[in-house]
């Protein structure tokens, strides 16, 4: 979007977007994207109903690598290509949520390390990119990370120098030294695409689209400027161009996507299937604003240009936007790729500080109440986690043992061993099962002043 922004207004139009697909599902949007010549029409939704609708032209190509990995690398091989930017969630980096540690007992890591084999992942086709390029004389591109992990730019060098380490150590000496990897902070809620949508578009601008992508009006890109070989003047769009982007990321993680992590299984258990129905509930609303005031704020440094209780309070409008219609189901989702990211860390530095940490730790307790499977009405509970099969174990076992979920150490950490935090989730997974989710809420909130 800010590239199609400059492109319309006459700049940077010696740069666009080739996109690629690594995982299976990204099949569908190869066949959609190729047939809509990489043009897509993105929806903003007011909360008053208004639509503006505008199609995006910057993608121009869309190669799928399981269809031809060659292709993919020799495309990123090529000296036009100067940024390789990653959307590949906070689970595609492949690092342990408690060490940090890269995973090479990966089985898909494991196949792109062995000779000649064509790679699967992320890692082997940009690593073997980045291989040729050196081999060739040409300039190692930038890799921009775009994803919702606490320094993700450090994130993602750590775990490309770590996959080629593993491969070569002088290839990994050389990403070390010669790789640009640029922190960002990206904020928009988009949720996923539905035919609801695709008719929408049609009805509204008479347009047929495949995918188009609908969000809401609020954007903010935050993004560090060290890049190696040049990048499209993105400040001129929009994009805050810093120094620093720490401020603002640990602001978007820990209020907004903690957050969401806040509402989720609470609203589900409560009986919500739609984001906004649970914020416009004022005891949810209440209870997020609390979490957000009194424990993750603490943990925050002023960000520049931010009021932080307005941007508080600015969310909770965000959340309450009907026409989104963003779903719990989504936010309840890959949890084990969330929770450790975005509100442990809030939780282990008000323990650090002897901050409050009652409303944070209710969160961690609502994904362990969530996990079990089965709502407050006897319904099952679809669980999508790429750990389900051991979370949802732990889970079922908590009302005998509860400490059973948080016992986990390669989720949790060393954080069962810490008694303040066992004490108030034991207190919270207790209510949850005896009172159930709503009641559990009005007393968090009860006990705030």
């Amino acid at each position: 979007m800010y590239l199609d922004r400059l492109m319309n207004d006459g700049k940077a139009l010696d740069w666009a977007i080739c996109g690629v697909g690594v995982m299976p599902a990204d099949q569908r949007m190869r066949d959609v994207l190729r047939a809509q010549d990489g043009l897509y029409t993105l929806v903003v939704k007011s909360p008053d109903g208004g639509l503006d609708a505008r199609v995006i032209g910057s993608i121009v190509e869309y190669l799928y690598a399981p269809d031809d990995a060659e292709a993919v690398i020799e495309k990123m091989a090529s000296p036009a290509v100067r940024i390789v930017s990653l959307t590949v969630t906070e689970g595609g980096y492949n690092f342990n949520a408690v060490t940090g540690e890269f995973m090479a007992d990966n089985p898909d890591v494991q196949h792109d390390l062995q000779p000649g084999a064509l790679p699967k992942t992320t890692f082997g086709l940009i690593t073997a990119a980045i291989e040729r390029r050196r081999e060739r004389g040409v300039p190692p591109f930038t890799i921009m990370s775009c994803d919702n992990i606490q320094g993700n730019g450090e994130a993602a060098r750590r775990s490309f120098v770590a996959f080629a380490r593993l491969k070569d150590p002088a290839l990994a000496s050389y990403v070390a030294e010669n790789v640009q990897f640029p922190n960002s902070m990206v904020d928009r809620i988009t949720p996923v695409t539905t035919d609801d949508d695709r008719e929408q578009v049609r009805k509204s601008f008479g347009v047929d689209d495949g995918w188009p992508v609908v969000c809401e009006p609020f954007t903010q890109w935050a993004l560090e400027d060290t890049f190696g070989d040049g990048r499209p003047p993105f400040e001129e769009a929009g994009v805050q161009v810093v120094s620093d982007v720490e401020p603002y990321e640990l602001m978007k993680l820990r209020l907004l996507n903690a957050s969401h992590q806040g509402l989720c299984y609470f609203g589900w258990l409560a009986g919500y299937r739609l984001v906004h129905e649970v914020a416009q509930d004022p005891l949810f609303a209440r209870f997020l604003l609390a979490y957000m005031e009194r424990e993750a704020t603490p943990t925050l440094e002023p960000v520049p240009g931010v009021d932080l209780r307005e941007y508080q309070h600015q969310l909770i409008e965000r959340f309450s936007n009907a026409q989104v219609r963003d779903t719990v189901a989504r936010l309840c989702a890959e949890s084990s790729d969330r929770i450790p990211k975005w509100l442990l860390p809030v939780i282990r530095k008000n323990l650090e500080t002897g901050g409050e940490i009652l409303l944070s730790t209710a969160i961690v307790a609502s994904w362990a109440r969530y996990d079990e499977g089965v709502d407050e009405q006897g319904e099952p509970i679809e669980v999508v986690d790429q750990l389900k099969d051991k979370l949802m174990a732990n889970a079922r076992r908590q009302r005998e043992d509860p400490l059973a979920f948080v016992s986990d150490r390669d989720v949790f950490g060393d954080l069962v061993d810490n008694e303040r935090f066992v004490s108030a989730y034991r207190s919270v997974l207790a209510s949850l099962h005896e009172k159930g989710a709503r009641a559990t809420l009005e007393d968090l909130v009860s006990g705030i002043a």
